[in-house]
């Protein structure tokens, strides 16, 4: 028996937001983490290295490194990144990352366009009032989008990993654009605005494929199964829901064929069940997924709480299918935090469904936390700066020396009116909200994700020259750039291809690997100490001489050995 319909909402509370301020949002939280930062380790080098090799000549068809294959079997990803280096006359580090930032605007976009199409099903809609004045079907689920996609920019895990250059980064750009295309294709066959069916399949077709190439694969069995379970349930014929079928399963099928071509299916299929035996797993599974998934799984479990009953209506089940999915994939990658970054979108869309259902009491002290953790958050990273530039307080300045010796704090005049201006505006959203009622579907969040997005901000500019130094490859680099002399090279033994990306982007190094025919001209060697045991016993040492061990920070830390040839 269903349950009595959860969702409430006036005209007023329909009302639409005002569309400067998410297009400002967007603009303030995408930007901010590709402008002026350096690639950090270990994936974002790692992919900006694969990036460097292909632009200077690698083979696409087989991501590498100097010879040695890329972790992750991904094609789409370093083809936009390379095609963005190519084209585009701008620093490199900027370069690879545009087709990203568009990836990123795909995926808040889709995020909205999938809520709004899951809320103009007609079970998704409020109780119609008894004296009318209730909310016309295009506002309501204009507000429940808007709503979706501050959820999305207000989860604390999306911040840092969709502002990469990285595989993971593209998945999640088309893992969102099926999502979208799923819920396109649920809309109710009564609908008079409903989709050509084509259009539908072209976008599903469009995302499961770069999903496939951007290194996907295992997904792609999930997505087929949702693909046929999306026909099934739209009551297509069945001539469309054949070759929907069809050609999901071969689009599953050609991707595990490239894998086992390149001999990695046992890396993308990696079963660990025996990582699950400790408590210590467990409990870290646990403190991710608080973290990572907040708040935007708080409003999705009071979703599926006041929505009980009525899980098989699509504004329910299809999100839910999809944060499900992710989930268990998140479980057998042995808690992938990169993995769980693709439930993100369909997880915001569940979450705005429990927007019509809170209480006034419950928003305020949603707003509350927000105003009290984000204001805090924001005042520490002030402080600190503030500390870094004139050493007061004492305490944080002695903590950011012994954390990150020998780093100079510079003072940029732009980052510091962006930081200023973003501050400004959070001060100018905290007396809004809090300074009049706003019955708003959406207005239980605008904090949040005003807060977050201040915060990530405050983040990109005034800590962003501490975070490159420590955060990336440039100053161990450097220094090893200085001992080569000019038109020299450098061989490389156990460096990964993070180290080998810092050496040649930020030292300007021509780097070889050792064994290569053109090693034996180069003057330096650069090994990591954690392989040298196994360089010692195959390598004549009588043409070397150890010149210095670099640490690349600390000396408690990593350390790389320099030698020089004889």
């Amino acid at each position: 028996m269903l349950r009595p319909h959860p969702a409430l909402a006036t005209a007023s509370a329909a009302r639409r937001l005002p569309r400067w301020v998410p297009w400002l949002l967007v603009v303030a939280y995408i930007l901010p983490g590709f402008l002026g930062r350096d690639p950090w380790r270990t994936q974002d080098l790692s992919a900006f290295a694969v990036m460097l090799d292909m632009y200077h000549g690698g083979p696409w068809w087989t991501p590498q490194v100097l010879g040695e294959p890329s972790d992750t079997l991904a094609w789409l990803p370093y083809w936009l990144g390379t095609l963005g280096l190519s084209l585009l006359p701008l620093p490199a580090e900027l370069a690879v990352r545009v087709p990203f930032a568009g990836l990123l605007g795909l995926t808040l976009a889709a995020t909205w366009y999938a809520t709004y199409h899951l809320a103009r099903e007609p079970a998704a809609q409020p109780l119609s009032l008894a004296f009318g004045g209730e909310a016309q079907p295009a506002d309501y689920a204009r507000a429940l989008a808007d709503g979706a996609l501050l959820v999305l920019v207000a989860t604390l895990g999306l911040a840092m990993l969709s502002h990469e250059a990285t595989p993971t980064a593209a998945q999640l750009g088309f893992a969102t654009l099926v999502f979208y295309a799923v819920a396109l294709g649920l809309r109710s066959p009564r609908d008079a605005v409903r989709a050509p069916v084509w259009t539908h399949l072209a976008l599903w077709w469009a995302g499961a494929w770069g999903w496939a190439l951007s290194g996907g694969p295992v997904p792609m069995l999930a997505v087929s199964a949702a693909g046929v379970w999306w026909w099934r349930r739209s009551r297509q014929s069945t001539r469309a829901w054949g070759i929907a079928a069809l050609g999901s399963l071969g689009a599953a099928g050609v991707a595990f064929a490239l894998a086992a071509a390149a001999d990695r299916t046992a890396e993308l299929v990696p079963l660990r069940w025996g990582v699950w035996s400790a408590l210590a797993v467990w409990q870290g599974l646990g403190r991710l997924l608080a973290w990572f998934l907040w708040p935007a799984a708080a409003f999705a479990l009071w979703t599926l709480w006041r929505w009980r009953g009525r899980w098989h209506e699509p504004h329910i089940g299809w999100p839910a299918t999809g944060v499900t999915l992710m989930l268990g994939m998140t479980f057998l990658n042995g808690g992938d935090d990169r993995t769980l970054l693709l439930a993100l979108p369909p997880l915001a869309s569940l979450a705005a469904f429990a927007l019509p259902t809170l209480r006034r009491s419950v928003s305020a002290l949603i707003d509350w936390f927000a105003v009290l953790f984000f204001t805090g958050a924001a005042i520490l990273i002030w402080l600190i700066w503030i500390a870094m530039q004139t050493g007061i307080p004492p305490k944080p300045a002695a903590n950011i020396a012994r954390l990150v010796p020998g780093f100079e704090p510079t003072l940029d005049g732009w980052q510091l009116l962006w930081a200023l201006l973003a501050t400004a505006a959070w001060i100018g959203v905290v007396a809004w909200r809090l300074g009049r009622y706003a019955p708003a579907l959406w207005k239980g969040v605008v904090l949040s994700a005003s807060g977050l997005t201040v915060n990530w901000v405050l983040l990109m500019t005034l800590w962003l020259p501490l975070l490159n130094y420590g955060l990336g490859q440039a100053p161990v680099s450097r220094r090893i750039a200085a001992l080569v002399a000019p038109g020299d090279c450098v061989v490389v033994h156990g460096l990964d291809a993070a180290r080998i990306a810092g050496l040649q982007h930020h030292g300007g190094l021509s780097v070889r690997r050792l064994g290569q025919p053109d090693a034996s001209h180069c003057h330096w060697l650069v090994a990591s100490p954690t392989d040298f045991p196994g360089l010692a016993r195959s390598e004549d040492w009588s043409s070397w001489q150890l010149r210095t061990e670099l640490p690349r920070l600390r000396e408690n830390r990593e350390k790389w050995l320099v030698f020089e040839r004889r």
